[in-house]
Formats: C-alpha cells, sequence, structure tokens
C-alpha cells in the first residue's frame, strides 16, 4: 500500500471519490515530485477531497490548482489550494488559465469527461506543461459511453483522438512525411502510458533516436544488421 493509498484509507478530511487501481497510477508517475515546489492542476473539484489528498502527498512546497464550473466550490480554498471557476470545455477560459498559473507541471483531467472537455483541455494545456512535466487524464471509460458522446471506437471521443499519439511518437521514422512528420508532440513525449482508463503522457525534450552497436560482429552478422 502507498502513501496516497493509506492517506485515502484513513482519510481525515473531505470525501474522495476515485477508482482503486489510480492510486498505484498516481505514484507511480508522480512520487518524483513529492517534496518540491511543484504546481499542480486538477480539473474536477467535487468536494474538494482530492486537493487535500495531493497536497498532504505533494509536501508544503506545493501548489495546487483547482478547476471546477461550480461556484460553490470556491469555498474549498486553503493554504496552498486555490480553487478556479471555469467550463473547461470552453477554449477562451483554459487559455486564462495559462496566463494565471505561473507554472505547470502536473495536469490531472477530472473534470467532466465529455469528449469535447477531454480533448479541449489536453489541446489548450499540454503545450503549457513543463518540459519534464505530467499529463494524466483518467475516467476514460466514458469513451465507451454513449450518455457522455462515447462508443465503441467512435470517432471523436478521447480514445480514438489519442491514438493519434502513438504514430506522433513514432514520427521520426515516417516515409510518408507528408501523411505523418515530426511536430511538437514528437519532440516532447517521452512516454504514452495506457491503464484501464487512464492515459499518462511524460514530458521531456525528445531528438531523433540513432541505432548503436558494441561488441564483436562478424562479417555476416553486421550485413544482417546494417541498416
Amino acid at each position: 500500500m502507498n502513501d496516497l493509498e493509506k492517506y485515502f484509507a484513513a482519510n481525515p478530511g473531505k470525501p474522495i471519490h476515485k477508482w482503486s487501481h489510480y492510486f498505484e497510477i498516481y505514484d507511480r508517475h508522480f512520487s518524483r515530485y513529492r517534496n518540491s515546489d511543484v504546481h499542480v492542476v486538477e480539473f474536477g473539484v467535487c468536494r474538494g477531497g482530492s486537493l487535500q489528498m495531493w497536497k498532504h502527498y505533494f509536501g508544503r512546497n506545493s501548489k495546487i490548482f483547482g478547476i471546477d464550473i461550480n461556484p460553490r466550490c470556491k469555498k474549498l480554498q486553503e493554504e496552498q489550494i486555490e480553487i478556479l471557476i471555469g467550463d473547461q470545455e470552453n477554449r477562451e477560459f483554459l487559455k486564462s488559465l495559462v496566463r494565471i498559473v505561473p507554472r505547470i507541471d502536473i495536469v490531472i483531467d477530472d473534470g467532466g469527461h465529455t469528449m469535447a472537455q477531454q480533448i479541449n483541455t489536453f489541446e489548450e494545456m499540454f503545450p503549457h506543461i513543463s518540459e519534464n512535466g505530467v499529463y494524466l487524464c483518467e475516467d476514460l471509460h466514458t469513451s465507451y459511453w454513449q450518455k457522455w458522446g462515447g462508443g465503441y471506437r467512435k470517432a471523436g471521443t478521447f480514445v480514438e483522438y489519442s491514438k493519434n499519439f502513438i504514430d506522433y511518437i513514432n514520427a521520426w521514422h515516417s516515409r510518408q512525411r507528408l501523411r505523418l512528420n515530426v511536430n511538437a508532440f514528437t519532440k516532447s513525449v517521452h512516454s504514452l502510458h495506457y491503464y484501464d482508463s487512464v492515459l499518462v503522457i511524460e514530458k521531456r525534450r525528445i531528438n531523433r533516436s540513432h541505432p548503436v552497436r558494441s561488441g564483436r560482429f562478424q562479417q555476416t552478422q553486421s550485413k544482417i544488421y546494417s541498416k
């Protein structure tokens, strides 16, 4: 049981609603930020419990920003936690966030979970995440639920949209440059991590990789492995 699970199990604060397997994912990708001056933006405040959990997990030097459409959430502000009110589907509001929040290291999308909300939030927020930051979108199961605009392999869902990311990180190797070429995503994303209902994108400045060799190769082997 990691520290997030321990906090949740003995929750001393406001209510938290998460899927049970999320805590392992959070800890795997967020633990390196603990006890630093990390800036975290979480879409979806609800009753404020997860914001308190992040504050406890990341430590006293962290700054947590909660985003919600419900103005009543504003009263949940406390030390280290700032609440900003707006609609995450609204691109102008999202653009204003990057002017308000001085630095963004982690984005957690636990907002309304509709397709437009998830896609708009990604497109507007991702470019502004720190060079070595993390983008986490959860509750991707709504991509399969009609009520949220989803459906299996339905065009326009966040899951279908995100499948393009796999091509983007491999664009260095494309020989059809008019269809797939290196872009800003290719140059700034180190890895994609898909889990049940969760996608984690880890950023890092990326240069084109190149093959390397070591050891003694016989001539026939050299021909086999030559490019």
